[in-house]
């Protein structure tokens, strides 16, 4: 992992007005964690200007490592926020609360064995389960280290991350690749999802590429050929005051 995954890499990868799905990232960068710590971004939310998060599937000890991984996956820089004040942690906090979490559409009747990445999931586990296991363990390493990974210097924070990508641990049942392989596809999903799936506040994320989100039609652009296509996002769950209402009967996710 020696790509530095900032705001500067996505809009290389991605493109302009195109929205790469997670798996296309994941594959292309494993985690793409840099060493130091990223000075706060000019302009963005500091910690109390951020909306409070009230977290339902998330404890207290779980949600310290979730913010702190996840800002350090897509970190802050000069350019924008990060996963922290796009509210990434909220949409994982949702998804893994609602249906998917509980794998409502997932065959969970065995065999349990190893698969091919073609055959898909295949664990005994819901994903919650697999984020509760994986971070109980986590927990409980780092305490028998004497820390948090919350409080750990960039450096510490970004080795120990890869130590989780690259190995091959048992985190109460998980290795902690897969599970790493499952936080780092959320946290993309969750920086470029619409609004309405609890992350990507106030369309950052959109703005930074380009992208125009949830519109209806383009009937008045058909015609403007070799135009830049430039307007304000639309999220799926925006009234006509342009205020977005996150939607609590989201269905679960394929």
């Amino acid at each position: 992992m020696n790509t530095k995954m900032t705001r500067r890499w996505f809009v290389g990868s991605v493109g302009a007005a195109t929205v790469a799905p997670a798996s296309a990232l994941v594959a292309t960068h494993a985690a793409g964690m840099g060493s130091t710590a990223p000075s706060a971004a000019p302009g963005a939310p500091s910690a109390a200007e951020r909306p409070k998060v009230v977290y339902q599937f998330f404890s207290a000890a779980e949600a310290q490592f979730i913010e702190a991984a996840c800002e350090r996956l897509i970190p802050a820089d000069e350019s924008g926020a990060g996963a922290l004040a796009a509210g990434v942690p909220r949409y994982l906090d949702r998804q893994l609360g609602g249906a998917w979490g509980a794998g409502e559409r997932l065959y969970r009747s065995g065999p349990w064995m190893a698969g091919s990445p073609s055959q898909g999931y295949q664990l005994p586990f819901t994903p919650a389960e697999v984020f509760h296991n994986a971070l109980r363990a986590i927990t409980q390493d780092l305490s028998a280290r004497g820390t948090r990974f919350d409080a750990m210097a960039a450096d510490a924070q970004d080795a120990y991350l890869k130590s989780l990508e690259g190995g091959v641990t048992d985190l109460n049942g998980v290795t902690s690749g897969v599970f790493f392989s499952m936080l780092l596809g959320m946290t993309v999903e969750g920086f470029f999802s619409d609004p309405v799936y609890g992350g990507n506040r106030d369309m950052v994320a959109w703005r930074m590429i380009g992208f125009p989100g949830a519109y209806a039609d383009y009937y008045e652009a058909i015609d403007r050929h070799g135009e830049k296509y430039d307007r304000e996002p639309m999220s799926l769950g925006e009234d006509r005051h342009r205020h977005i209402h996150p939607d609590p009967n989201i269905p679960a996710k394929l």
